[in-house]
């Protein structure tokens, strides 16, 4: 089997903690790296966090590297815990992590990492994209090294799915526009898994009962942390969750399972819209427009649902 070698961008969280745990069992993943950046909580618990579930899920051979603490330009926002609990994981406490840290940041880790692994390289960021923007403003030629971005962000207004930080906006790129459209106008192939998509993938609660009651120890854990994130959910799901950051995980393994739709991506910045995606569809026509001659990315715009759902229970056995 060919196996997809991934670097993970992660600000953990309750649904970045799936997508970590569905990198380490699925054998269709090469997990190269982790690198964290604030989010859901503050860098020091996501970081504490990605190095506690590094020894959860038994890959402790993985390194991890801390990043960014803010964004960019825009002033940090207020943290995620009505969400993802006080410890951005449900409130389940894990054991102090024994293992260290990789003493490079996070953005120079993702540039050796992608010389390393020149061409072959998938990068998944399920939180701000501030890491690969300050990648990109390190190595200008990162873009060339990088096989594909596979992001979990952003939201184009398809099915109905507007954004979770406003009418528009996504959280992930609400919390850093400006790294976000840098990533966007990079020239390397951009993939965003937005909400379009993952607010159609829901986890039922029969099926995380079913995960945690047969699922093994992993199976138990995260049907344990997706109990505050069903509170949280119970809104939009009536029982249940939207699982985010695990499905840009499935679309990085095989893309197959999804509708993308081509054409340049912007990322508004400022003002009452900041954060909104926007996509200038391939052949469409306008006057000149901050559009023009900008790589043309992919937004999922369909899911086959019972197939990512299927995929990820699959990987859980007693």
């Amino acid at each position: 089997m060919n196996r997809t070698r991934i670097l993970f961008d992660t600000d953990p969280g309750i649904d970045d903690a799936m997508a970590l745990a569905m990198l380490a069992l699925d054998p269709r993943a090469e997990l190269i790296g982790i690198t964290t950046v604030f989010g859901n909580v503050p860098i020091e618990r996501t970081t504490r966090n990605a190095l506690a579930l590094r020894e959860r899920f038994g890959i402790d051979h993985v390194p991890v590297a801390r990043g960014a603490a803010r964004p960019l330009v825009k002033p940090a926002g207020d943290f995620a815990d009505f969400v993802h609990g006080a410890n951005g994981l449900g409130n389940v406490v894990l054991p102090e992590p024994a293992g260290a840290l990789d003493p490079r940041p996070a953005a120079q880790f993702i540039v050796e990492m992608a010389r390393q692994h020149s061409g072959e390289l998938v990068l998944v960021p399920v939180g701000p994209l501030t890491n690969l923007a300050l990648a990109l403003q390190l190595d200008p030629e990162l873009p060339r090294h990088v096989r594909e971005v596979v992001l979990m962000g952003g939201a184009f207004g398809t099915h109905g799915h507007g954004g979770n930080m406003s009418p528009v906006a996504e959280a992930n790129i609400f919390n850093d526009p400006h790294a976000a459209d840098l990533v966007a106008t990079a020239p390397w192939p951009v993939t965003f898994v937005g909400l379009d998509v993952t607010h159609e993938v829901v986890m039922t609660t029969a099926y995380l009962d079913e995960l945690g009651a047969q699922g093994g120890a992993h199976g138990a854990f995260i049907r344990d942390i997706t109990r505050f994130y069903e509170a949280f959910y119970e809104f939009r799901t009536g029982g249940g969750i939207c699982c985010h950051d695990a499905t840009a995980v499935a679309c990085a393994l095989d893309a197959s399972a999804f509708v993308r739709r081509p054409g340049a991506v912007r990322v508004v910045t400022e003002g009452m819209a900041a954060g909104q995606t926007i996509q200038r569809v391939r052949g469409s026509q306008f006057p000149a427009t901050d559009w023009d001659a900008q790589p043309e990315q992919q937004a999922c715009t369909g899911v086959d649902v019972t197939r990512v759902l299927a995929d990820f229970r699959r990987l859980f056995s007693g």
